[in-house]
C-alpha cells in the first residue's frame, strides 16, 4: 500500500509472535502511511500481512542490528519481555523510534512490589498490602491479618501471568507463599512477594496510549482468565475477551481517567520517567467504587484483539505520535474514531493448556469460518482470526505451536450479534485436542 502524496512512509518493526501482535500487524497493515511491515519472531497467521522474521523478541542485539538495516520508522514492542530487558532504552540510543516503554517505566510490570508503591506514592486507588522477603515474616502476617478470609499474593516479577494467587484463606495462601518463596516455582520472580487484600466486585481492563504527558484512552474490555467455564480453573494468558465492556459506564470512565491515568501520568513526571507507550489498568469495580489491581506495560491479549477491530480510524498515526511525545499537539489531526456495536475474542487452547500441551496438530477449516471478504476493516460486522500459537510445517500446512492458538475475533452491531457469529466461525475450526470456553461475555449479556 503507497502512501498518499505528501505524506511518509513508515517502515514498522513489531516485536513479539502472539494473538496480540497479529492484531496489531492486520490493523497497522491498513494504513495508508505504511511502506513496509516487519514482525520478529511473527507466526503464521502474522505472515500473511507482514515479513516475519526468524529473530526472539528478547534478542535485543540483533534487533537492534535489524532495525538500524531495515531503517526501521517505528518499532511497536508487543510482549512485555523486552520491554522489562530494556529494548525500549537501546533502541533510543542507536536513534530509532518505539513505541513501548523503557526499562525504568516496565517496572511497573517487572516488580509488582514497585507498582504498588508507585500507586501509594501517587494516591491512585489500589489495594492495601505489605511486602515481604521473608517466607516466615510473611507467614506470620497471613495468621495474624487473614486467618479465615480471602487473601491475594503475588509474585514480585514477571511469571507469565501465573504469578498471582487469590488464596481462600491464610491456608491456602501460605501454600502459594511456600511455591513462590521456598520452592522457587517462578525462580528470582517469587523472591520477594506482595501481600494484599482481596477486593470484591468485577474486573474490566481499560488501556490508553500514552507519550507521558497525554493520553488516548480506548475502549474498556473484559477478559476471561480462567481456563474453565463459569470462571473455574486454573488462570492462563486469557481465554477470551470483549469490548467495550458495559460494567465501565460513562460516569466510572471519567472517574478512571481522573483517578487511575492523571496521577499516573504525574507520577511520570515527578519521577522523570520517559513513557510512550501503552498503559494497561486491571480495574476492579465495585457500585462506584474503582482499584487498580494492576498496571501492565503493553497491549492485552487478548483484549487487543477485541479492542482493534473497533478502530475505525488509522492506528499508525496514533502510535507514531506516542513514540515521538507529540499526543496533545496531534490529537485534533489524529481524529480517533471508535465504530458502534461491539466484539468479541473467543481463543482456541490446546488440550493441557495452561499445564503441559502437544503442538504440531494440523488446523483445519481456517478459510471457512474467516473467508477473505469477511475481515475488511470497512464492514459493519465481520471475522477474523488472530493466530497466537501457529506454524508451518514441512508441507506448508498450519499446525499448533503454543497453548493459547488462535484467537477468533467477530464485531457487529451488538455483542450478542458478535459473540453469535464469533462461535459460529469457531465452529468451523478443527484441531485435535481443541478447547475453548463457551461462555464469554455472560456478565455483559446479563447487563
Amino acid at each position: 500500500m503507497e502512501p498518499a502524496k505528501g505524506e511518509r512512509a513508515v517502515r514498522v518493526l513489531i516485536i513479539g509472535g502472539g494473538g496480540r501482535e497479529h492484531a496489531l500487524a492486520w490493523k497497522l497493515a491498513q494504513s495508508p502511511l505504511l511502506e513496509r511491515i516487519y514482525c520478529a519472531p511473527g507466526n503464521a497467521g502474522i505472515a500473511a500481512v507482514a515479513e516475519c522474521v526468524d529473530i526472539s523478541a528478547v534478542d535485543i542485539d540483533r534487533l537492534e542490528e535489524f532495525a538500524l538495516k531495515k531503517k526501521i520508522d517505528l518499532a511497536v514492542v508487543g510482549p512485555e519481555a523486552p520491554l522489562a530487558a530494556g529494548l525500549a532504552d537501546r533502541f533510543h540510543r542507536a536513534g530509532l523510534r518505539v513505541f513501548g516503554p523503557g526499562r525504568e517505566g516496565a517496572r511497573l510490570e517487572w516488580s509488582k512490589i514497585w507498582a504498588k508503591e508507585f500507586m501509594a506514592r501517587w494516591g491512585i486507588p489500589t489495594a492495601a498490602f505489605a511486602v515481604f522477603d521473608d517466607y516466615d515474616a510473611a507467614c506470620r502476617h497471613l495468621e495474624k491479618h487473614y486467618a479465615g478470609r480471602p487473601v491475594v499474593v503475588k509474585a514480585d516479577g514477571l511469571a507469565a501471568g501465573k504469578g498471582v494467587t487469590v488464596a481462600r484463606d491464610s491456608g491456602a495462601a501460605v501454600e502459594a507463599l511456600r511455591a513462590m518463596m521456598v520452592e522457587k516455582d517462578f525462580g528470582a520472580a517469587g523472591e520477594r512477594v506482595v501481600i494484599e487484600d482481596c477486593l470484591e466486585g468485577e474486573e474490566v481492563s481499560v488501556l490508553a496510549v500514552t507519550d507521558g504527558s497525554e493520553l488516548v484512552i480506548l475502549p474498556p474490555s473484559q477478559d476471561h482468565k480462567a481456563i474453565g467455564e463459569g470462571d473455574r480453573g486454573p488462570n492462563t494468558g486469557g481465554m477470551g475477551a470483549y469490548a467495550p465492556a458495559p460494567l465501565l459506564t460513562a460516569e466510572l470512565a471519567r472517574k478512571v481517567e481522573r483517578e487511575v491515568f492523571r496521577p499516573f501520568l504525574a507520577g511520570l513526571e515527578r519521577e522523570g520517567i520517559d513513557y510512550r507507550g501503552v498503559i494497561y489498568a486491571g480495574l476492579m469495580v465495585s457500585r462506584s467504587e474503582i482499584n487498580v489491581l494492576e498496571f501492565n506495560v503493553r497491549f492485552g491479549d487478548p483484549e487487543t484483539q477485541a479492542i482493534l477491530p473497533l478502530l475505525e480510524s488509522d492506528l499508525l498515526p496514533l502510535l507514531l505520535a506516542a513514540a515521538e511525545g507529540r499526543l496533545a499537539a496531534a490529537r485534533k489531526e489524529l481524529d480517533v474514531r471508535w465504530r458502534d456495536g461491539a466484539a468479541a475474542c473467543v481463543v482456541l487452547a490446546s488440550a493441557g493448556y495452561p499445564g503441559p500441551y502437544e503442538t504440531g496438530k494440523v488446523i483445519q477449516g481456517l478459510q471457512e469460518a474467516a473467508p477473505a471478504e469477511g475481515s475488511a476493516p470497512g464492514r459493519k460486522d465481520g471475522v477474523v482470526i488472530f493466530h497466537a500459537g501457529t506454524s508451518f510445517d514441512s508441507q506448508g500446512r498450519i499446525v499448533t505451536a503454543g497453548g493459547r492458538v488462535l484467537g477468533v475475533t467477530a464485531w457487529a452491531g451488538s455483542l450478542p450479534a458478535a459473540l453469535q457469529k464469533a462461535y459460529r466461525a469457531v465452529e468451523k475450526i478443527s484441531f485435535e485436542g481443541c478447547y475453548y470456553r463457551r461462555d464469554i461475555g455472560p456478565r455483559a449479556l446479563k447487563k
